[in-house]
């Protein structure tokens, strides 16, 4: 059974085309455009008509090659930025027309619970214990703590992402030590008090954990995430996605994100290893147990 997600998020619309393999799942395709809704809506709580234009037409263009490649299901997921906005239904409302597919708006509680999914589902070895999965997206970043038996047994959402941190405060490219400096602040305020339990592993996922994996490799400690900062605040963003084989859209967004993964490590007390799945690979898995997978 194939099965497709469009993932509307702040940064970037991204499409995943998988199927089962045994007990896991194997991607068939991965597309993404970097359409940053967050950004339309920094200076208003609507999302621009504009931007409303070129998101249904991304959108239906992903799920005509969805469709190409024998999707039997697709889902079509949104964010926080979606959930932000005022005009969600407006946005929503378009896609389903062009598409013929309701679009689902996540509350940050089953963003969580899917990032989970799909992060964990992808272990090759998980442990018994307590495993944290950090997703950190372009206008919120999620944590979910649980076990591969028992799920999510709590989560929590923060108003913080690398779109949103990269707008407000980066005007220089590479970003000036100042600039770095207010993000740093920024993102300490939004965490201050809040307390992680110990976990056996902690795992990040999302664009710029992806991301820097090229930068740093699969583990996301202060001392690399720290050496990564230094490159990313030397190394202009298009010099940076030629280095790194990334969108120069996402090396722009990367120092917030990586100051935010520096955050929640440092909370956490313990590395990131970074994930091989995430939200859309949930979304696939939550599809493909709804359509009978696994069942005896």
């Amino acid at each position: 059974m194939v099965c497709a997600c469009i993932d509307i998020g702040s940064n970037t619309t991204r499409l995943l085309v998988a199927e089962p393999d045994g007990g896991r799942v194997r991607e068939l395709l991965r597309q993404r455009a970097f359409t940053r809704i967050g950004k339309g809506l920094a200076s208003e709580d609507a999302i621009p008509q504009r931007k409303i234009a070129e998101v249904v037409e991304v959108v239906g263009t992903q799920v005509r090659v969805a469709r190409e490649l024998g999707s039997e299901t697709i889902r079509l997921v949104a964010t926080a930025a979606i959930r932000d906005a005022v005009n969600q239904e407006e946005l929503t409302g378009a896609i389903a027309a062009r598409t013929g597919i309701d679009v689902d708006v996540l509350t940050d509680e089953e963003e969580a619970r899917l990032a989970f999914v799909g992060a964990t589902c992808a272990l090759d070895h998980p442990p018994d214990g307590d495993i944290a999965v950090v997703d950190v997206g372009g206008a919120s970043s999620e944590i979910a703590i649980g076990t591969t038996a028992g799920g999510v047994r709590a989560s929590s959402s923060f108003r913080v992402g690398s779109g949103t941190l990269t707008d407000s405060y980066l005007r220089s490219d590479p970003p000036a030590i100042h600039e770095l400096s207010q993000i740093r602040a920024h993102v300490a305020g939004t965490f201050e008090g809040f307390v992680l339990p110990e976990t056996e592993l902690a795992v990040a996922v999302g664009g710029s954990a992806t991301s820097l994996r090229r930068l740093v490799g699969n583990l996301l400690d202060h001392e690399s995430l720290e050496r990564g900062l230094r490159m990313l605040a030397r190394t202009p963003s298009e010099e940076l996605a030629r280095t790194a084989e990334i969108e120069v859209e996402r090396a722009r967004l990367l120092p917030a994100g990586l100051l935010i993964l520096e955050e929640i490590s440092d909370r956490l007390g313990r590395p990131l290893g970074v994930g091989r799945g995430g939200l859309r690979e949930g979304v696939i898995v939550d599809m493909l147990i709804t359509a009978g997978w696994g069942a005896a």
